[in-house]
């Protein structure tokens, strides 16, 4: 197996550093401020499917989400770089942050286009892109959040199992640090319209909550 698909040992993952990321203060399409604190009526969740570019796209056109942004997360070291998650040395995986309203998309809504827009069976990978940094994650942020992607991990791999396809390896675990990644990473594909987005569902529709693009 490609070292680079196998989970680091957190004893010899890279150490990292004690300085954070520059973070820009606004969101490129949504003009919200892209670090917190956020407003008490807001809640945070955290997603991991593949290339961050496209996936976080796909998370700031639905209605009811204030800010997203990509970062690192899962993983063992501090404030690590792009080419330091990419080594496969650090455990993280890429991840979206997302700030949204309950009131206006429900929980459901952002875990029904996690599952539809990738391929959550593939281990290590999302497509061609391999390694620990592209596997499929949930980060919770609160009981209800886990609880709800358990719920919905077996209502999805009811689908698929009927539609004879694999079983779900996605990482459901408590959030941990989110660490933002590099400037030119946020909002990507907003500033490079041609970029490349990797992502592709498996077809399977989930039939939990209401996609609601605004």
């Amino acid at each position: 197996m490609n070292k680079k698909s196998e989970m680091v040992d957190a004893t010899k993952a890279l150490p990292g550093r004690s300085s954070s990321m520059p973070v820009p203060e606004h969101h490129d399409v949504l003009g919200s401020p892209l670090t917190g604190p956020f407003a008490p009526n807001l809640a945070r969740a955290e997603f991991a499917l593949g290339c961050f570019w496209g996936a976080e796209r796909l998370f700031w056109t639905i209605a009811g989400v204030t800010t997203t942004a990509v970062g690192y997360a899962g993983g063992f070291t501090e404030n690590p770089t792009y080419e330091e998650v990419c080594s496969g040395r650090t455990g993280h995986t890429e991840t979206v942050l997302v700030i949204f309203d309950p009131e206006i998309c429900p929980y459901e809504n952002l875990l029904k286009v996690f599952w539809e827009s990738h391929n959550p069976t593939q281990g290590m990978r999302q497509g061609n892109d391999t390694g620990t940094q592209y596997r499929s994650a949930i980060f919770t942020t609160t009981p209800e959040q886990a609880q709800q992607a358990q719920q919905s991990a077996q209502a999805f791999q009811a689908m698929l199992t009927a539609a004879s396809l694999g079983t779900i390896t996605t990482e459901i675990a408590p959030a941990g640090k989110f660490y933002y990644a590099e400037p030119y990473h946020q909002q990507y594909l907003d500033k490079n319209p041609g970029g490349y987005c990797g992502l592709a569902g498996t077809g399977v529709t989930c039939a939990i909550g209401n996609f609601i693009p605004e």
